[in-house]
């Protein structure tokens, strides 16, 4: 049986990680550990906004249990449709993580490079800066 979803902490927890990957110039995994902060991020803030989750903390509605690159359009609609103007204030227009795939954690790590990772390390920091401004607002 799966540990309980924590959402927060992961998204702590893998930004945290993403960061040290990155500094450490270690680029494919830093990549896949900012898709996935940013994608617990969103789900933390969506839980604290209402979103119904199961008893393991698993979300019930199909359209959130996805990865950051489809999650991403989703939480635009999910936040304007329960109270979180807020937190759409920080959220960008387009979608930085169109290009991040969570397959590519099968993926050489030739590919990666700090200049190809960097937009989603800015990705991931403004959902830290989302997050951060939930919890203010007592979302979280």
């Amino acid at each position: 049986m799966p540990h309980p979803a924590d959402f927060l902490d992961a998204h702590r927890r893998h930004w945290c990680d993403a960061e040290l990957l990155f500094n450490d110039s270690r680029w494919a995994n830093a990549d896949q550990m900012y898709g996935f902060s940013a994608e617990c991020g969103l789900k933390a803030v969506m839980k604290g906004l209402g979103m119904q989750v199961d008893p393991v903390g698993i979300p019930v509605d199909e359209r959130y249990r996805k990865h950051v690159q489809e999650l991403w359009s989703n939480f635009r609609v999910f936040a304007a449709s329960h109270t979180g103007a807020r937190c759409l204030r920080l959220f960008p227009n387009d979608d930085p993580f169109a290009d991040w795939s969570h397959h590519d954690r099968y993926a050489h790590r030739r590919p990666f490079t700090g200049n190809n990772v960097a937009p989603h390390q800015t990705a991931a920091r403004t959902i830290v800066n989302i997050v951060q401004n939930a919890k203010q607002d007592g979302l979280l």
